[in-house]
């Protein structure tokens, strides 16, 4: 049995309720799809059949138009008001019971969306599965250093204030968890790294207000079910203000975002070799220094930037 840690009822909610003025707080998810965007460039393959897995209204859609061999765009969403903002092929469905059958898609993309999974590596499998052979995943999702700084400032007013903590915002998966997870979904070649996006503030107030106008709201199964005191929202933003404010008064927040790519198993793929039959070492590629031993053909490092 899957460990329930967030209350999907209340994801739905906080997308429906963003859904209507997403446009003004859509900043992240736009940079974000533009990111992934970039990233697919790279790969010179055509994918007829396409879905968008969390498409925030449809943000991809126009930005692959006409690209890489792309016939038809599904976009999800697991709210209805956002799906309905979508201007091409749409369906409101649950990241954690995908409704397309195995190996049809040619192409899953998701942007933001799969934090809010309880079982991811149910959800990995789901998404191989729908993938034709040699069908491509790429994904981003926010990591565990997510709004780290306004964490910090919650527990610590919280703690001074009420004597006690309420799981006030959500756990988030670590970077070095998202390998293994895909290659037990079975994908093949995966591969996984970190963005960090820094953005600045007026203050924590604004930040919080734009987390809600995301759709980003705590939905954790056990936060706190009342209203969050208004005193220790202001302490927390004090705080924040005290601890990360720069010179010009400004606060900063960080979102780390989680990449992965992994393709759909296939015959004609390229195959790991097996440990032990290279011919040469990582240390004399890279001219390094491995346990004390040093390479062949050191870099001279002159530069005086170590």
């Amino acid at each position: 049995m899957v460990h329930q840690v967030f209350d999907r009822r209340a994801v739905s909610r906080h997308q429906a309720r963003a859904a209507g003025a997403f446009q003004e707080f859509s900043f992240l998810a736009e940079e974000v799809a533009d990111r992934l965007t970039e990233r697919l460039e790279d790969i010179t393959r055509s994918f007829p059949i396409a879905v968008d897995l969390g498409s925030h209204g449809g943000l991809l859609a126009p930005r692959l138009r006409g690209q890489h061999g792309i016939e038809t765009l599904i976009s999800t969403d697991l709210a209805p008001a956002f799906a309905a903002r979508s201007r091409g092929p749409a369906v409101a469905c649950d990241e954690e019971a995908l409704p397309f059958a195995s190996g049809t898609l040619d192409l899953v993309l998701s942007s933001l969306a799969l934090h809010w999974v309880n079982d991811l590596p149910g959800a990995f499998v789901q998404i191989r599965q729908a993938l034709k052979p040699d069908g491509l995943f790429i994904g981003a999702m926010l990591g565990g250093e997510t709004l780290k700084e306004l964490r910090e400032c919650l527990v610590d007013a919280e703690v001074e204030l009420e004597g006690g903590l309420s799981p006030r915002t959500s756990p988030l998966t670590d970077v070095r968890d998202l390998g293994m997870l895909l290659q037990r979904a079975g994908f093949a070649l995966p591969v996984v790294d970190t963005d960090r996006i820094t953005v600045t503030y007026g203050s924590a107030l604004k930040l919080m207000q734009d987390l809600r106008g995301m759709g980003e709201s705590n939905a954790v199964l056990e936060r706190r079910k009342t209203f969050s005191r208004r005193n220790t929202l202001l302490r927390a933003a004090q705080l924040y203000h005290e601890r990360y404010a720069g010179p010009d008064g400004r606060i900063t927040a960080t979102f780390q975002v989680l990449w992965m790519l992994g393709w759909a198993p296939a015959e004609n793929q390229p195959q790991p070799k097996k440990p032990g039959s290279a011919t040469h070492s990582l240390a004399e590629a890279l001219g390094a220094q491995v346990c004390g031993v040093e390479a062949s053909s050191p870099l001279d490092d002159t530069s005086g930037n170590g």
